[in-house]
This record gives structure tokens, sequence and C-alpha cells, in this order.
């Protein structure tokens, strides 16, 4: 990785402070899994200083320097890309006030804790105030970045969660999914027959916890090189050498913990899949969150929702609970229990089916804020009516609506379509993948990821940053992003 003077300079920045981004991801593990309650205090005043420190070190004076010093030097391709990269991470950090970074934290900080009262009581006119703060705010960090990065208002947002984002082009693909959502989820529901009587637990938290690792040594994850813990919300994190994952247990329903370990291991096998010889730079990270979704739903719900992954998988289930041979723990039936649409109000707890319509309405809402052509005011009313239109249904309340998602009144606005720009990729790069390699689905039926992995190693994992998500796709599947082959993929699995 040769480089010239100004480029060598801005490598070692960045080394540093990509050894401060991996800090405060291990900092972050520890506090949602193993830090006892009595460390709170300490370890916001650790995170706070490795935030400040970091900050200081990538806006300090010499940076734009060398910046555009770098650019007048012969660099190779993926030097170009780290430049850029690093440009990137500079403006968005340059561009805003101090002050007005720490005037949105605050904000946000004191909305969530409105909310955190707010939500279970579905008083929203309690947080009003808190959000109206919040969004004036995010409208100015908007309008700065806006001008720094050439862009519009909500993807300068966006680009923060999705580099080089465009809101155009997401509002052609949400476009043509929304208008299909609605015709094709009343046809599944009329179509699809009564729920099988599945297996029963209790499910010991210890089986479960083995059946897990289970999986995950048959998905490819390297224990040499990450570990498998407790959290109260599943998660990914850690560095690309050390990654952690986290799921939380449920004695009643085994399958919610096990699908989250699959999940969150399709975010590890992408950590570890980048290259190594660019490991500290920012063109060796991931590529935005819409590419990291799509590795994790890629694993979850096209590899391992599959008829053929559940034929394997089936009797060792049934052999981790003891239960071989009883009824409930055939293939057909647990895919049948799992595979199944149930339109609700909570997207978390959402289905395949239904899942987009609810971040297809969370983005055209938050795209209206932005843009000022919605207030928050109109926030219920607006929700209401969308989640009527997209899934045929009216929240009773807005703990069950608008209330229900952190995301807003935390301050993160343009994250919500990265949620369903990834479930899209990840059909479209599975779909490319079984066209690539010979006999992938009887790999899988055999529990053998060797293959698929092999080829998100060349065609996803092994890119890094070097492309934009449009460009990888584009490469790996040959199309840019296509909402078709997303339907597609629905239409086979749902209506058979």
């Amino acid at each position: 990785m040769a480089a010239s003077h100004a480029m060598s300079k801005l490598e070692r920045l960045f080394a540093r402070l990509n050894a401060i981004d991996e800090s405060l991801g291990i900092l972050h593990w520890d506090m949602a899994t193993m830090m006892p309650v009595g460390g709170a205090e300490s370890r916001a005043g650790q995170l706070a200083i490795l935030k400040s420190l970091h900050h200081e070190l990538l806006t300090a004076p010499e940076v734009p320097d060398l910046l555009a010093a770098a650019e007048g030097e012969t660099l190779d391709g993926w030097q170009r890309a780290n430049l850029a990269e690093m440009r990137r991470d500079w403006i968005h950090a340059a561009a805003v006030p101090a002050q007005l970074v720490e005037d949105l934290s605050r904000a946000g900080s004191a909305c969530e804790m409105v909310w955190r009262k707010a939500r279970p009581a579905s008083d929203f006119a309690a947080v009003k105030p808190a959000l109206a703060e919040v969004l004036r705010l995010t409208r100015e960090v908007a309008e700065v970045k806006s001008q720094a990065l050439g862009v519009g208002l909500y993807d300068a947002l966006l680009d923060q969660y999705e580099p080089g984002g465009s809101s155009a082009v997401i509002d052609a693909v949400f476009a043509d999914l929304g208008r299909f959502l609605p015709g094709f989820l009343a046809e599944v529901l009329a179509r699809q027959p009564p729920a099988p009587q599945g297996p029963q637990g209790p499910f010991p938290a210890d089986r479960q916890k083995a059946l897990a690792l289970r999986m995950m040594t048959v998905l490819g994850f390297d224990f040499e090189h990450g570990r498998l813990d407790i959290s109260q919300h599943p998660f990914c994190g850690g560095t690309p050498d050390d990654v952690r994952i986290t799921t939380r247990y449920d004695d009643e329903d085994f399958m919610r913990s096990l699908l989250g370990v699959v999940h969150e291991t399709g975010h590890a096998l992408y950590e570890r899949g980048l290259p190594e010889q660019w490991r500290g730079q920012p063109v060796g990270r991931a590529r935005g969150m819409g590419v990291h979704e799509s590795q994790s739903l890629l694993m979850e719900m096209q590899a391992c929702r599959s008829r053929e992954f559940l034929s394997f998988a089936a009797p060792l289930m049934a052999e981790a609970f003891g239960a071989a041979g009883q009824p409930g723990w055939d293939a057909e039936t647990l895919r049948a229990v799992n595979v199944r649409v149930t339109p609700g109000f909570i997207r978390v707890d959402a289905d395949e089916v239904s899942y987009p319509a609810h971040v297809i309405l969370r983005y055209r809402l938050e795209k209206a804020l932005i843009a000022g052509e919605m207030q928050v005011d109109d926030i219920p009313s607006a929700w209401n009516e969308g989640f009527a239109e997209l899934l045929g249904l009216t929240p009773p309340d807005d703990r069950q609506g608008c209330l229900q998602d952190i995301h807003w009144y935390d301050g993160a606005f343009g994250y919500f379509p990265t949620y369903t720009l990834g479930a899209m990729t990840a059909a479209q790069l599975f779909d490319a993948a079984r066209r690539a390699v010979p006999g992938l689905l009887d790999s899988i039926g055999q529990g053998d990821f060797a293959p698929l992995l092999g080829w998100l190693r060349v065609n996803v994992h092994g890119h890094a940053s070097h492309l934009s998500s449009a460009e990888l796709l584009t490469r790996a599947t040959g199309r840019p992003l296509d909402a078709q082959v997303f339907k597609d993929h629905l239409r086979v699995r749902y209506l058979g």
C-alpha cells in the first residue's frame, strides 16, 4: 500500500482515527453486554473523550491541505477511492459547527428521555416540543451538509448512512414497491392456509445457545476472531478482527433468537471478509448500511428460510431440544411457521412482506419533514393515513403508530430507507449467486455455505468501500437496484 507524501500522512492519521473507532465499538459492546450498572457514568465520560479526540484529529487545520495535496499525487485506484472516503469523512465532520453538533446531541438525548415516557402512555403531545427542536436542528445540519456535499437536504442526511445514496433512486424503487405491496399482501392473505402447530416450549437458553453456535459454524463464522453474547437488543459490533455479535433468548420461541443469530452472523461474515490489506483505512470499511443490511438479510431471509436449508437444519433443531421424531419439527412445518404473513402495527415484528411498507411510510414522512412540507403536528394523522394506504390497517393509538421507533426522537433522520434497500439488495445478490454458482441451493441444503460465502467474498466483501453501493450491485448482478427481483422473490416464496 505504497503512497506518496501527503497521502502517507493521511493514511497514518486515518489509521489512528480507525483505532479510536474500534475502541469505541468494543466499549459500546461491553456496555451492552457485560458492564455493571455502576459503570455507566464513567463509561459515558470515556466515550465522550474518545469521540472528542476523534473529532479534533479529523478536523485539525492541516487536514484540508493534506487532502488537497494528495489530489495532485500519483495514486492507484484503491488509493483514489480511499482519498474520496477520507474527504467525505472530513466534510461530514467539518461542515457542522461544534456548537450545532452539541446542541443536536443534547436535544436528541432530551427528546429520547421524553419519548421513553411518552411512548408507553401513547402521549404524542408530550414529546412534540422536544421533537420539534430535534427536527429544527436536524434541518440546520442538513443545510450545512447539503452545501458542503453539493446535494439536496435529505440526501445530505442519507449520505451519513448510505454514502452516495440518492433519494431520486429510492423514490423510484419505493414507488414501484409501494404500488405492488397492497395488492400482493391481500392476495397472500387470501391464499395463506391456517398456521400449523409448531414446536412447543419451553426451550432452555443453554440449548438455544448450543444450537446457535452450531449454526454459526455452519454459516462460516470464525470463532478465532469473534464471539456470541447476550444483550437486550441483538447487534453486531467489535472490529473486523474481533467481531462481537449478540442475541437474546426467549424460552417460548427459539426461532426468534436463532434467526437473529443468523442475521447478525451475516453482518459478521461481511466484516471478516473485508480486505486485510486495507484494514484501518476508510476504503477498507463496509460499504454503507444498505449493503451491510443486505448481508444479514441474505443469510437470514434468502438462504436460511429456504426449503433447502430448513431440510438440513430441522433435524439439528429437534436434536438440540431432545425432540427428534416429535410432531411439528419437520422442515415443512418449521417453514410454514416461520415464513408466514401477519400484518401488524409494529415494524420490528413485521413479516417479510409487510416490512417494506413500514419503511416506505417512514421514508415518505421523514423526507417531507426535512423538506418543510410537513410539520411535527401533522405526524400522527399522516402516519395513520399512510399506514392504512400501504397495509390496510389504522393504528389504534400513537404507541403502536408514530411513537414506536426511537430513530426520529434521537435525531436519526435518513436511516430508515437502508432497511428495505438492504432487503432488495439481498434478493438481487442471492439471485445472482444462484445463477453464477451451479448447485448453490443443493450446497445450502447440505449445510455447506462455502460456495455462497466464496461468491460473496469476491463480489461484495472484497470490494469494501472501493466501489459505491450502486457500482457494487451492478457489477455483482449485472443491473442496478431493481424492485422486480425482490417482487419476484416474494411471489415465489409466498404464492409458490
